[in-house]
């Protein structure tokens, strides 16, 4: 699960990915309603960052509810998805991940963090990972967990 913002409503979104082994020498990229181009780039960051060969994978992303996003904040629910999938795991139940993702693998903070973190609130998440920032965020209900890299929240959430 993500947040994302829809004008300055916060909106959480579930993000599924399937990866599978590439029937043809060229794998396939198919996205809806994430850009196909964001996609390929996250790729590149889990292949060169955190060591997973998704070049012989096809991977197909698909945001629910036939929302059509363009927020960068669902990187690391993107990276997550991808990550899950290819290795046959579950993310845990009421967990929301916010964060943008460079090329260096680094996570980092989008705008309006506190009004996406108050919507997981009081929808019953439990957890929320962002990433490290110089200013912490506080919270009653929620359990934030900040990390710095792509690969050190992936490794705590698997």
């Amino acid at each position: 699960m993500g947040a994302s913002l829809e004008g300055n409503r916060p909106l959480l979104i579930e993000v599924q990915a399937l990866v599978s082994p590439a029937a043809y020498s060229s794998p396939q990229r198919s996205t809806t309603g994430f850009d196909v181009k964001r996609l390929h780039m996250l790729l590149a960051v889990l292949e060169r960052r955190m060591g997973i060969r998704l070049s012989n994978q096809d991977v197909f992303l698909n945001i629910t509810g036939g929302i059509k996003v363009n927020d960068t904040s669902l990187d690391l629910a993107v990276c997550a998805a991808v990550y899950s999938s290819y290795h046959d795991l579950e993310l845990g139940e009421g967990v929301c991940l916010i964060g943008e993702v460079g090329l260096g693998g680094e996570l980092r903070r989008v705008s309006q963090m506190e009004k996406r973190i108050s919507e997981a609130e009081k929808l019953g998440f439990k957890q929320t990972m962002i990433s490290t920032g110089k200013q912490p965020i506080k919270s009653s209900g929620i359990d934030i967990i900040s990390k710095k890299m792509v690969k050190d929240a992936i490794s705590v959430l698997f």
